[in-house]
């Protein structure tokens, strides 16, 4: 597979350099939110211009009524797989008078190639189907929820993932996948956090960017590309209590500089489609939204792929209250800017009238239709539309050895050790005997989490359990007790407990590995409650009174309540839900094979009273002071501190890292002229690690009011043990930028701070000017 290649145009100064290294460091993003006034990047090559492109299009086009035009607006379900209530049957018939153009939750390369035979031998003008899937983090080979992957903060590896995800998908008859989601989630108690890249604009924003790079390479003409779609657009995440499918009510600042920058960072990479989100903005639903869709979008973004509608979004704009009926909704949906319907099949049942009461231009259809049949023929569907169902190519590529290498490198880089108490891990030779405790310990279903594709949940996943047992010495006994339930329902219930508590009384050190149902993450997965569900909770509790040091595997989808454990027990592992070989990652970081690199994408609270929380808020006009927590009339809570419990940015490993004090070239600078931050980090432990370092900045005075602190840059380093090196980091006013008072995109003149650590809530500090 050859390089892929970097449009090095859309990088930003803020260029992370370390010196010293063998290799140079991959080139960082820019802040998606300073380029919200920039034309778009074609770093993927498919916006560029084609005349043979446009004269076939043109000329498929003229041969084509209007009913073959709609076909080609309308992405229904196959009956293989479905992520809702089926809305319409006998879609094979539905192929074959040309009323679908797309058919989504179908693969592998002999149903495909059935499916698209309909399409292209049974059809007048054998236009080929689209075939798309939701391959969020894995297909057949399932790599740690987007979440867990965010967590590793390297950039490479996440679009290594992305890559081969793409690579099997592809094998299966797969054109497009419904990836990635690159909401913004402040909020845990949203189901979805678990499918995103977390809480922070930049993090976001740039692995929205490697996401889409990997899915598509950089020639979607070869087979082993699928196109990428940014969803859901836009502020899905910003849903009210956290509550999916929610009303969402923010400012047109806050969606600027919280919610659209990293979905124009994916657009700049080259995203070749959008999906529209279920919630409404501004009182208007997003699928019909003029402003989103054409305005923003199209418009100051430039984008030339096709939108499409998240599941049935258009007949919900009824239930919303902003159509009266079906035919409207669709007449509202196409017109501000959606080119295919998913599910809903309004488009194919209504359009062709609203054409003819003058409702909808024709024009505006054939823009539409215009847009998907570009990125058919870039796929090379017209040229073959058999290519991507290979039976031959399909048995060579999935679940190839080093696609199970790669995915279990990612789950180890993803892990995030929150907690090591007097060096409780890595499992010391003299644990003769472990006690593998929880309702996580030996569940293949859920280590591969939610959205996995194909993924087997049977059989492939590599449970906690198999791990241990594989990885143990030799004379070290792994033994298995489940003791609790995870299920709401096994609440006050103590099943199990006896058997639990007698393997950890004759064992050396407790295992408990504990966290979430796979199904309680993802959509339609909300919940008022952070704690561990179940009588997990319970469980651990009289584990604590065995006396024996317990170490705490957490898999979920979300930050989790962990107050009590935090308190209690020895060491804490945060492993998400690690995906196909998750048992020997979490097991390679038990062990110490593998020193934990994992940082924070989201803030963990204390508990759910403090959400939402996240590390960027404002200071508010009464801040607390640390030295003062007890102080009255302030921003505080009564019951609880207003830290959180584990910060963005944080986690810890088996090594030490010390920070030299940072230091600039310059304290004043000019527009356009950069100041360079550099820091010396020494690996000052007894073992070889990585360690993240992060760049934070503070605008101390506004025209509005600004973050105590932002993300603008990090750099991922391995440091032998006893290694030192100098990060630098360059800025401009170009990363300073924000929306202003006046609603226009810019930095402003004044004092500014800056801090490199290794997390948000610690690092060397030091201040700098922008001038005029």
């Amino acid at each position: 597979m050859p390089p892929m290649k970097r449009n090095l145009t859309c990088l930003t100064l803020a260029t992370l350099m370390v010196a010293g290294q063998l290799a140079p460091t991959p080139l960082l993003a820019k802040p998606a939110s300073s380029a919200t006034e920039r034309a778009p990047v074609d770093s993927a090559g498919w916006t560029r211009a084609d005349p043979k492109m446009d004269r076939f299009v043109a000329d498929l086009m003229a041969k084509m009524t209007l009913d073959e035009k709609i076909g080609q607006l309308s992405l229904l379900t196959s009956d293989w797989d479905s992520t809702g209530p089926t809305m319409r049957q006998g879609y094979q018939d539905d192929i074959r008078k040309g009323r679908i153009g797309s058919i989504f939750n179908a693969f592998t390369a002999k149903y495909t190639r059935d499916l698209q035979r309909l399409a292209v031998e049974e059809t007048r003008l054998k236009i080929p189907l689209l075939f798309g899937y939701d391959v969020v983090h894995g297909h057949r080979t399932i790599f740690p929820i987007s979440l867990g992957e965010s967590a590793s903060w390297d950039l490479d590896a996440i679009e290594k993932s992305a890559r081969i995800s793409a690579t099997e998908a592809a094998a299966e008859g797969i054109h497009w996948t419904f990836a990635p989601m690159v909401d913004v989630a402040r909020d845990p108690r949203w189901g979805r956090m678990s499918e995103g890249a977390g809480e922070d604009v930049f993090l976001g924003s740039k692995i929205a960017a490697a996401r889409v790079r990997g899915f598509q390479g950089d020639d979607l003409k070869r087979v082993d590309t699928v196109l990428a779609t940014a969803k859901h657009f836009a502020a899905y995440g910003a849903a009210q209590a956290g509550r999916d499918y929610h009303t969402v009510d923010i400012s047109e600042r806050t969606l600027r500089d919280v919610y659209l920058p990293p979905f124009k960072a994916a657009a700049d990479a080259g995203a070749a489609t959008f999906m529209t989100s279920f919630n409404e903005y501004d009182g208007v639903p997003a699928s019909g939204s003029h402003y989103l869709l054409t305005d923003v979008l199209r418009k100051k973004w430039g984008f030339k792929g096709f939108i499409v509608t998240d599941y049935t979004s258009i007949n919900e704009m009824v239930s919303h209250g902003y159509s009266k009926d079906l035919e409207q909704a669709g007449e509202q949906a196409i017109n501000a800017g959606v080119d295919m319907d998913l599910q809903g099949a309004v488009f194919m049942d209504h359009l062709a009238r609203s054409v003819a009461e003058g409702k909808v231009d024709v024009k505006r259809v054939d823009a539409a239709v215009k847009a998907i049949l570009e990125m058919k023929y870039r796929l090379g569907l017209f040229e073959d539309p058999y290519r991507y169902s290979d039976e031959a190519r399909e048995k060579a590529t999935v679940y190839r050895a080093d696609f199970f290498e790669a995915a279990r490198d990612v789950a180890r880089k993803s892990i995030v050790l929150l907690k090591n108490k007097d060096g409780a891990l890595p499992l010391a030779a003299s644990a003769k005997s472990i006690a593998l405790i929880g309702p996580l310990g030996d569940s293949k279903e859920d280590m591969i989490g939610s959205w996995a594709a194909a993924g087997d949940r049977k059989t492939r996943p590599v449970t906690l359990l198999e791990g241990l047992q594989a990885r143990a010495p030799k004379g070290t006994t792994v033994a298995y007790a489940k003791g609790a339930g995870y299920q709401f329902t096994d609440a006050g219930k103590t099943d199990g407990f006896a058997e639990a508590i007698a393997l950890a009384q004759k064992s050396d050190v407790i295992v408990a590995a504990m966290g979430e149902h796979w199904n309680m993450t993802g959509e339609a997965a909300s919940r008022t409650s952070l704690d561990l569900p179940g009588n997990q909770q319970a469980l651990l509790e009289e584990l604590k009174k065995t006396g024996k040091p317990i170490i705490l595997v957490l898999m979920s989808g979300r930050p989790n309540s962990i107050e009590w454990a935090d308190a209690n027990v020895d060491a804490i592992l945060e492993a998400w839900y690690p995906g196909t070989m998750g048992g020997h990652a979490v097991a390679d970081v038990l062990y110490g094979d593998y020193n934990p690199s994992g940082k924070l994408p989201v803030t963990f609270p204390r508990n759910v009273g403090q959400v939402p929380i996240y590390y960027d808020m404002k200071n508010t006009g009464r801040p607390i002071k640390p030295e003062e927590p007890n102080a009255k009339y302030v921003s505080r809570y009564l019951d609880t501190p207003n830290t959180p419990l584990y910060p963005f940015g944080y986690g810890l490993s088996y090594t030490s890292f010390a920070y030299s004090p940072v230091t600039l070239d310059k304290t004043k600078i000019r527009p356009g002229e950069p100041l360079t931050a550099s820091v010396t980090v020494t690996n000052s432990g007894a073992r070889d690690g990585e360690e993240v370092v992060q760049l934070y900045v503070r605008d101390l005075v506004g025209s509005v009011t600004r973050p105590v602190k932002e993300l603008k840059g990090f750099e991922k380093l391995m440091l032998k043990k006893g290694e030192k090196r100098t990060v630098r980091f360059t800025l401009t006013d170009a990363d300073l930028a924000f929306t202003r008072q006046d609603m226009s995109w810019g930095s402003e003149p004044g004092q500014f701070k800056l801090w490199v650590g290794p997390s948000s809530a610690e690092g060397q500090e030091a201040g700098f000017e922008l001038t005029e």
